[in-house]
């Protein structure tokens, strides 16, 4: 029988880096045609993107013959805009007592998307005469510029006389719904706050929950004094299964207390 070949020392470190080397061959040539891939992956992507805004823009504007004809309607409702964000849990939050009442003058809110979706959009706020400003309609706007960064601009609001609510502390609103601050800082500050623009939260707000369905906003205290109706009533119906339950019982007890007492004098009588 042939004794095997010896493979020498020199002769296996040398067929141990041939392997190393075509492994790392193999992982570069994978991860360049990932590469491939991934480009492809990122044009469909942005082909995606460009699509949808297409889509948007289309129904954009097909949805507002609807939004101009729900603000018309909106518009034979006192206190409409004030109920909504009262009712809304994030936006009540940045409310007081004097924002409610200014407030109370506001008609309209209207919520514009930039013709080209992706650079931003407007909130109006139209208001009636009312004692705190003298503007009809205040605005904020949002916008994203050619390299993503976010920035925002608004109306200067033209306060009355002693009726600037940006500089007073007023008392939290009513119900003690508000925050833990001894001071509540007004609403209308947040059309002057422009810090950062990219994380404000009442305009994404206002635009993607308010303005989509606000009447589910207006509704929402009218819902919840129903469903509290509703939980009194099944409360009411339970108590009274319990008395017609309790009733049963007693006139049951009653029937076998009587039967126990005819057949006591049945057995007297036969004696």
């Amino acid at each position: 029988m042939a004794t095997p070949a010896k493979v020498t020392k020199a002769e296996g470190e040398n067929n141990h880096e041939n392997a190393d080397e075509q492994a790392d061959k193999e992982q570069q040539e994978a991860i360049e045609q990932i590469d491939e891939v991934q480009n492809e992956i990122d044009r469909l992507n942005e082909q995606a993107s460009e699509e949808i805004v297409k889509v948007e823009q289309k129904y954009n504007k097909l949805r507002q013959p609807y939004f101009q004809k729900r603000s018309d309607l909106i518009a034979k409702i006192p206190n409409f805009w004030v109920t909504a964000f009262v009712n809304h849990p994030q936006v009540s939050a940045l409310l007081n007592e004097e924002d409610e009442e200014a407030l109370q003058f506001l008609t309209k809110v209207e919520v514009q998307e930039f013709e080209d979706i992706k650079s931003g959009y407007k909130i109006n706020f139209n208001f009636d005469t009312n004692p705190y400003f003298e503007n009809d309609v205040i605005s904020k706007e949002f916008h994203l510029n050619d390299s993503g960064e976010p920035s925002s601009k608004s109306t200067p609001i033209k306060w009355k006389a002693a009726k600037d609510l940006t500089k007073k502390s007023s008392q939290p609103g009513k119900g003690g719904r508000k925050r833990n601050h001894e001071e509540q800082e007004s609403f209308f500050c947040w059309f002057t706050d422009h810090g950062d623009a990219g994380a404000d939260e009442l305009g994404e707000v206002i635009k993607d929950d308010i303005w989509p369905n606000p009447l589910q906003y207006y509704l929402a205290s009218e819902i919840e004094e129903e469903g509290a109706g509703d939980a009194d009533e099944e409360l009411d119906e339970e108590g009274l299964d319990e008395e017609e339950d309790f009733e049963g019982e007693d006139e049951d007890v009653e029937g076998e207390e009587e039967d126990e007492a005819g057949e006591d004098e049945g057995e007297e009588d036969e004696g």
